[in-house]
């Protein structure tokens, strides 16, 4: 019998799903895992959670699932994650971050799930600020399907919570990184760099590199959202650090930690990025004591480490 009760994590084998299944687990949650494994990983999951590998687009399944684990909370992480693909193909991004997102809630309120915390994206959703840093009051003008998509679900989630009770946190994440982050599948320019400069393969920059964003280590995530299990209500929180770092001092600092002596490669502008983004996280710490504690430069360090030991193996 588990101290804490029953949690179902979607996404759960994905980079920051499997840290918070890992943390849920660590305080004694049972913690049920949904993932299609699109872009997140076995070899991520954790063994002393029960996986099921499934769609939340495929609602039969989802029913199932539920059915049989019976969460009282739901963590839900499972995206289409790439915003450059959002903008080639928005068909797709919606069938899986709307309509996926709005089978995973009926499912949710049929099974009496309690509470739903939803990883949505603090830069996607407000567009090209217009304050710096961003409050979670600022403007909502996406660039991007995929940051249009997370508005919506954030929409139908205070729908469900004002119609069907159902708790809820909305956590717009600011650029997450960290070990287990996929090069590919998910794109964060820290997994992009750190794994082309390892595998001595030139890194490219798109664009001047003149961009900013606010990058916040996964484990300072998962610390956000083991913080606000304890909220009751509809909250909505961002998650950042509030400090701007541009591309080129990424590309910098993950060339010192490597080793790169080389030169960048130069790309186009991607269409749907915004020029700037940085987050205000006062709330968030006023409201549940939570602050980022590790540096860009410590968490730049132990994401190089993890990725040279994953190569190496």
């Amino acid at each position: 019998m588990t101290k804490n009760g029953r949690v179902l994590v979607t996404g759960g084998a994905g980079f920051i799903g499997s840290h918070l299944v890992d943390q849920l687990l660590t305080a004694g949650y049972e913690v049920g895992v949904v993932d299609n494994l699109s872009t997140g990983n076995r070899a991520n999951l954790n063994p002393a959670g029960s996986f099921h590998h499934c769609d939340i687009t495929d609602r039969p399944a989802l029913e199932r699932v539920l059915r049989e684990h019976r969460p009282e909370i739901v963590f839900h992480h499972a995206a289409q994650m790439n915003v450059r693909k959002s903008v080639s193909d928005p068909s797709y991004d919606a069938s899986v971050n709307i309509l996926g997102f709005l089978q995973l809630m009926e499912c949710c309120v049929t099974a009496g799930v309690r509470k739903v915390l939803f990883a949505s994206t603090g830069g996607a959703v407000y567009g090209e600020q217009q304050t710096f840093p961003a409050d979670e009051n600022h403007r909502t003008f996406p660039l991007s399907p995929y940051g249009v998509a997370k508005l919506a679900a954030e929409k139908y989630l205070y729908y469900y919570h004002k119609v069907h009770g159902l708790n809820s946190v909305v956590l717009r994440y600011a650029n997450v990184y960290g070990p287990r982050q996929n090069a590919e599948g998910e794109a964060g320019v820290v997994a992009v760099f750190g794994n082309r400069m390892l595998q001595s393969q030139q890194p490219v920059i798109n664009g001047d590199g003149g961009q900013t964003r606010d990058f916040v280590y996964v484990d300072d995530v998962v610390r956000a959202n083991m913080a606000a299990l304890r909220t009751e209500g509809f909250h909505t929180y961002n998650v950042g650090t509030g400090i701007e770092t541009t591309i080129v001092s990424v590309y910098e600092a993950v060339s010192r930690e490597v080793g790169w002596q080389g030169t960048p490669g130069k790309g186009p502008e991607q269409k749907g990025e915004q020029r700037r983004s940085v987050l205000d996280c006062e709330k968030i710490g006023r409201e549940l004591g939570w602050s980022p504690t590790v540096s860009f430069q410590e968490g730049i360090r132990a994401t190089v480490r993890s990725f040279r030991e994953e190569l190496n193996h």
